[in-house]
């Protein structure tokens, strides 16, 4: 086990150095020394999200975001909080389509108590999974549900832009969070199954980032994580999809005061030029108060209360969304008209320069202020390194937006933003009984 040194300077300067290792059971390590602060990061990536799932059994892998915070063999029901707030430490954890994260940050000096914490999870969490757990968190995921998607203005309005525009057996077709029935559903058996296929070492990537000296903190994870066997070989998830082949739509009742539309495209995976091209897009027509949609809507014509626009960064195919509320007495379809002709304006033409540049400057001003923060450079780090081995890759982040020409941005608009690859969701108040 050796360690490989890099370190990666940016067109702009931004270096980023570390080393790199794997294990004999296959967990990939990257090592980001800073001494600025006697903080230390321990990030661990599983590559395993809601597009590991299938049909009707949905939203495992965000039960296990919350089962894994329940206990491990050596570790007691609610204790890892509690561990980590003894030393002055804080820990969360999330899960997306991709992936599922878990990530402390506590004294450098207690670097081994995040190492325990995470190994007894990915090592010996099984023995501690009971059908008492399994209930008590899938009760807790399923209110979560409620709270956020069910019982939330406009709560169900992106999972359907999801359901139009991915196939049913698509891995982007249904949410993270997964549908209540098959919460509901999901055994004992099916659980422990899920685990074992995708919480091991060699599905993995290890990030410490902070206050370590690289060859001690190797040591270190090789304690703690060496003698925990590799899983079975996780083939990569197929996910061939068909063009839309026209317009789809979808009108949605809801407890809100004013209507809402959703414009959804597809895009190209995250990690391809187009991606970058993409979101500098979602930058000309909704960053920031000076931004074209917002110019035009909000300010000028005074037709919408919001507007915003992102592109996902999904590890098979992007998701382009737009998103406009209405004043209050505009008709909805006003908004959804203007919204489509900068749409087709994006598509005839590159934005004009002010805008292009503005929108990039805007983009790199983002990445470099979360680059400030010892949390989100371990996340990129481990983020680059899963998808596409390879850990230099966040320092080189920045260069893809410096790389994208105007012309790029029309060229994805007018192949990927057609009337015959749009979803069209819209939210209106429901109407009184």
């Amino acid at each position: 086990m050796t360690l490989t040194t890099s370190e990666p300077i940016s067109r702009l300067g931004l270096q980023l150095p570390f080393e790199r290792a794997t294990l004999a059971n296959g967990l990939r390590v990257v090592l980001h020394p800073d001494r600025s602060l006697p903080l230390i990061t321990v990030n661990l990536w599983y590559h395993v999200g809601s597009k590991n799932e299938r049909p009707g059994r949905t939203g495992f892998a965000h039960l296990f975001e919350h089962m894994l915070f329940q206990g491990s063999e050596h570790v007691p029901a609610n204790e890892h909080f509690r561990f980590l707030q003894q030393v002055g430490g804080v820990a969360n954890g999330s899960t997306w389509y991709d992936r599922t994260n878990y990530f402390e940050t506590l004294p450098s000096n207690c670097l081994d108590l995040g190492l325990w914490l995470e190994s007894d999870r990915m090592g010996f969490f099984l023995p501690a999974l009971t059908q008492e757990s399994l209930d008590t968190q899938r009760g807790v995921v399923m209110n979560e549900r409620r709270q956020r998607v069910d019982n939330q203005p406009y709560g169900r309005s992106t999972e359907r832009m999801h359901e139009l525009l991915y196939p049913g057996d698509h891995p982007y077709h249904w949410p993270v969070i997964g549908y209540m029935e098959d919460i509901a559903a999901a055994t004992l058996e099916e659980v422990r199954q899920f685990f074992q296929t995708y919480y091991a070492p060699n599905n993995a990537v290890l990030t410490l980032a902070g206050d370590l000296d690289p060859d001690t903190a190797l040591k270190r994870v090789e304690a703690w994580f060496g003698e925990i066997p590799a899983g079975p070989l996780v083939p990569p998830v197929v996910a061939p999809l068909s063009p839309l082949g026209g317009e789809q739509r979808a009108l949605l009742e809801d407890d809100v005061s004013l209507p809402r539309v959703y414009m959804g495209f597809r895009a190209p995976a995250y990690g391809e030029r187009g991606w970058y091209a993409a979101d500098l897009l979602t930058g000309v027509l909704t960053g920031g108060k000076s931004s074209v949609l917002y110019r035009d809507l909000v300010y000028e014509r005074q037709i919408a209360q919001d507007v915003a626009a992102w592109v996902s960064p999904y590890e098979k195919v992007g998701t382009f969304m737009i998103v406009a509320t209405a004043k209050p007495g505009i008709p909805i379809e006003t908004v959804e008209r203007a919204v489509l002709e900068h749409v087709d304006r994006a598509a005839a033409a590159p934005p004009d320069a002010a805008d292009f540049e503005r929108s990039r400057n805007r983009m790199l001003t983002e990445l470099y202020s979360g680059l400030q923060k010892l949390d989100n450079r371990a996340d990129l780090f481990s983020q680059f390194t899963t998808y596409f081995d390879d850990p230099a890759g966040a320092a080189a982040e920045a260069d893809r937006y410096l790389e994208v020409e105007p012309r790029e941005l029309a060229d994805y608009a007018s192949r990927w933003m057609t009337e015959a690859e749009r979803v069209v969701v819209t939210v209106v108040p429901r109407k009184a009984s």
